[in-house]
């Protein structure tokens, strides 16, 4: 296994496992832009795994992490210092959450953002390629964070570029820069990140470099989930102690003439017809 970059870096924590092997036994598989992404929107996805015999989680951050703000104990370091603790950091989360390979292709932002670009491309079919993922999580489509919403589409584009055999059966997109709250009710997927609780903290102190930096991530993340799970519904008790909230993106790998613009406005369109209908029956 060999990426584009030279930077990339590949680590299985089960000793003595090839890559190969540990990216084929996948069966849950985060894409997302930046280190600590992949614990802020599959949290559900690795508790899964952890629960259940027989599938394994595996991560890939596609970008190096470059930019990020330096304050505290990290002032003095320069970017690519930084970029060398947030890549050590996501090794440390996945030893942590027992996940069967992360990968970080340490692809520059400015690359990801190109449409169609051939190294980040070659990468991400690549790695889809390599396992036969039940579900792949992916960043959602409304995300205010441009690099995000680019990594989704590179990942959507390697998707579509494999044959219909070997796509995922199911690809979900999910909320770390724009909530998906919003959606209305049948377009929700909710995405049970209530297990663990523990783990769920943990793994997102683990980022030291961003938490102490000045964005406490791990309070916002499992506050977030929290509040999701309680106004999930008004008229029903709690089922889940945290949400996250995710899009089901399948018809867009199930329809390669789709555009993500389209899918993603006639979400928001029926949004409006919600607001409307109700605002017609009361106001």
């Amino acid at each position: 296994m060999k990426f584009a970059h030279p930077k990339a870096d590949i680590f299985v924590p089960v000793a003595n496992e090839s890559a190969a092997s540990a990216l084929a036994r996948v069966s849950h598989l985060c894409v997302a832009a930046h280190q600590d992404d992949i614990e802020i929107m599959a949290y559900a996805g690795v508790t899964t795994c952890l629960d259940t015999p027989g599938k394994a989680f595996g991560g890939v951050v596609v970008t190096n992490g470059a930019g990020s703000p330096r304050t505290g104990v990290y002032a003095q370091m320069t970017d690519e210092q930084m970029q060398d603790v947030r890549r050590e950091e996501q090794r440390q989360a996945a030893r942590l959450g027992r996940y069967a390979i992360q990968l970080q292709l340490a692809h520059p932002s400015s690359d990801v953002k190109q449409r169609r670009h051939p190294a980040v491309l070659s990468d991400l079919i690549q790695i889809f390629s390599g396992c036969r993922p039940e579900v792949v999580y992916l960043h959602q489509p409304a995300d205010k964070h441009d690099t995000h919403v680019a990594v989704m589409a590179r990942a959507i584009e390697a998707l579509r570029a494999l044959p219909a055999a070997q796509r995922p059966a199911r690809v979900i997109g999910c909320e770390v820069w724009r909530d998906l709250d919003w959606l209305v009710d049948s377009d929700k997927v909710a995405l049970d990140a209530g297990g663990h609780p523990e783990l769920a903290g943990e793994l997102l102190k683990v980022f030291d470099s961003q938490v102490t930096g000045g964005k406490r991530y791990d309070l916002a993340t499992l506050g977030r989930r929290a509040a999701h799970a309680t106004f999930h519904t008004s008229h029903a008790t709690d089922k889940m102690s945290g949400i996250t909230w995710g899009i089901d993106l399948t018809p867009l790998i199930q329809d390669d003439s789709l555009s993500i613009e389209a899918f993603t406005v006639a979400h928001i369109e029926r949004l409006r017809a919600d607001i409307v209908q109700r605002l017609r029956a009361f106001a």
